[in-house]
């Protein structure tokens, strides 16, 4: 009976050890995932902030919480369950559902560069209602910023799938869950402070300290800035993320000549002695935002043509 127990207790040991071992790879390709999503992440703190512009003080923490309510429902109710049964049974069919997801976000950019060239907000009050105070649509702006969020998150859930792809499908969910997890509470965590610096510096302006009070006031100068510089980002950051999805998907379904030119001219500056990998990440991102751009312009010419014609018909 000790022998036997002696084994159960070793089997256990093992089948710790074992479990153990589990973890720390799921942790390590969870960090893994993580990091390689990095640049999709620059661009979902960048674009959020531009969602609570407008609103009152204290309504934007309650305003970011619920976007990251909604974005973590898009990670795990969504995006999680039919990217693990994409992966499993129809895995080609990921890359033109990106695609989609990206010539959505090239509209959103798109559409914004036309507000600035025009001078006309798509989203401004009629003649006339201009003077009159307007009450911002809460729910009207978290279903906006979600609706961008989901195709952020789609492609930083399925990056983070392609490099965990040859694990076994309990791994890859497990993994999957820590990403959206973690990524979610960076990128809302970081939104939070962006957003709140500005109350931040007002108490550091109001110590007695005064290196305090000048840092503070510096904050709360710096901050409309920061957000105006913020808000320009993250149009930027839909176009060159829109872009470069559009840019991937094609090459992956087998149309590789414009991908590869811009290869070429990666290639061609990579080699400068010091700055040659920034060079080359940047004419990456500088190809894959006029992609985005041309793309966006497209869908909004069409968008814009349809409600006029319609307009004409009757």
């Amino acid at each position: 009976m000790a022998a036997g127990l002696a084994a159960l207790l070793d089997d256990i040991a093992a089948f710790a050890k074992l479990a153990a071992a589990s973890l720390d790879d799921i942790g390590a390709a969870a960090g893994k995932a993580s990091a390689k999503a990095t640049g999709v992440i620059i661009d979902d703190a960048a674009v959020t902030p531009r969602y609570v512009e407008g609103l009152a003080a204290e309504r934007e923490l309650p305003i970011i919480k619920r976007i990251a309510v909604g974005s973590i429902r898009n990670k795990l109710v969504f995006i999680l369950p039919i990217a693990l049964l994409l992966s499993e049974f129809l895995p080609w069919l990921l890359t033109p559902i990106l695609m989609c997801g990206g010539a959505y976000l090239a509209y959103e950019g798109a559409e914004k560069v036309w507000e600035w060239i025009s001078g006309h907000d798509a989203h401004a009050p009629a003649d006339g209602a201009a003077a009159k105070p307007t009450r911002v649509d809460e729910d009207k702006v978290v279903k906006s910023a979600v609706t961008t969020d989901l195709i952020l998150s789609a492609e930083i859930m399925v990056i983070a799938l392609n490099e965990v792809a040859d694990q076994a499908l309990w791994m890859r969910a497990i993994i999957l869950v820590l990403v959206a997890l973690l990524i979610t509470a960076i990128v809302y965590g970081a939104v939070a402070l962006i957003v709140k610096m500005d109350d931040i510096g007002l108490r550091l302006a109001g110590r007695e300290s005064a290196f305090s009070q000048k840092l503070g006031r510096g904050m709360v100068a710096a901050m409309p800035k920061v957000m105006s510089v913020l808000s320009t980002v993250g149009i930027v950051a839909m176009l060159w993320v829109g872009g470069h999805i559009l840019l991937v998907g094609v090459d992956e379904l087998g149309w590789g000549w414009l991908y590869e030119q811009v290869h070429h001219l990666e290639e061609a500056v990579h080699g400068v002695a010091g700055i040659g990998g920034f060079l080359g990440w940047l004419v990456n991102t500088v190809a894959s935002a006029i992609v985005g751009l041309i793309v966006g312009a497209v869908i909004v010419a069409i968008m814009h043509l349809i409600p006029r014609r319609t307009k004409a018909a009757h």
